[in-house]
């Protein structure tokens, strides 16, 4: 499954993590979600959210005004939430435990943990996949994530893709995404038929 999902899919799940952690606030929630989707993935593709100027730069703000920038530590996560997380991103078709073992059979047992006194502030996705810092998903954002899947499954696709995942968020309909969403007045209906078409293309 893991190569199955799209390389900006993948990208988005861990920018989701990364900006959480940038606004220091735990746990990911669907706004991070969102942000980073909006990062991800060409918003000029989705005239739901440029009708309205939805971007990244939108979302970023709409979270620190009703959240605030958190104080969530940067500490490593106890055992049960890596696996409850693990389990949430297996569920999407990212093998955590299988990208780490196939990464460490070919150069070596810890290859993917950087010392952090050199570890650059953007890193690659293995990198940051096995990053030092580790967010927690809400409730929510794993709801979200295991949407994503069953819109690839509802509309016969082979992929995952960061579309699926802007599905996901709007099937969800009750977190911080969509209430941002919606108080920006975004048509949900030509939401989800832009982001169905963009899909369409992509399978095509």
């Amino acid at each position: 499954m893991f190569e199955r999902f799209t390389h900006a899919a993948r990208e988005a799940v861990v920018r989701a993590q990364a900006e959480a952690r940038e606004l220091h606030q735990s746990p990911i929630g669907t706004e991070h979600v969102l942000l980073a989707l909006l990062i991800e993935t060409p918003v000029a593709a989705m005239p739901a959210l440029t009708a309205k100027g939805v971007d990244a730069g939108y979302v970023r703000a709409e979270i620190i005004r009703r959240v605030g920038r958190g104080t969530a530590p940067h500490s490593d996560p106890a055992a049960d939430t890596d696996a409850e997380d693990a389990a949430a991103l297996k569920a999407i078709g990212i093998d955590l435990d299988a990208v780490r073992r196939a990464i460490e059979e070919n150069f070596g047992p810890g290859a993917l943990r950087l010392p952090r006194e050199t570890a650059p502030k953007r890193r690659g996705l293995l990198s940051r996949l096995a990053g030092n810092a580790h967010t927690p998903f809400s409730a929510r954002a794993k709801k979200v994530l295991e949407l994503s899947l069953r819109e690839a499954i509802r509309l016969k696709h082979n992929f995952i893709a960061p579309e699926h995942i802007l599905l996901g968020v709007l099937r969800e309909g009750e977190g911080l995404a969509a209430q941002i969403l919606a108080e920006a007045n975004v048509d949900f209906t030509q939401l989800r038929e832009d982001a169905t078409r963009s899909l369409k293309d992509q399978a095509a």
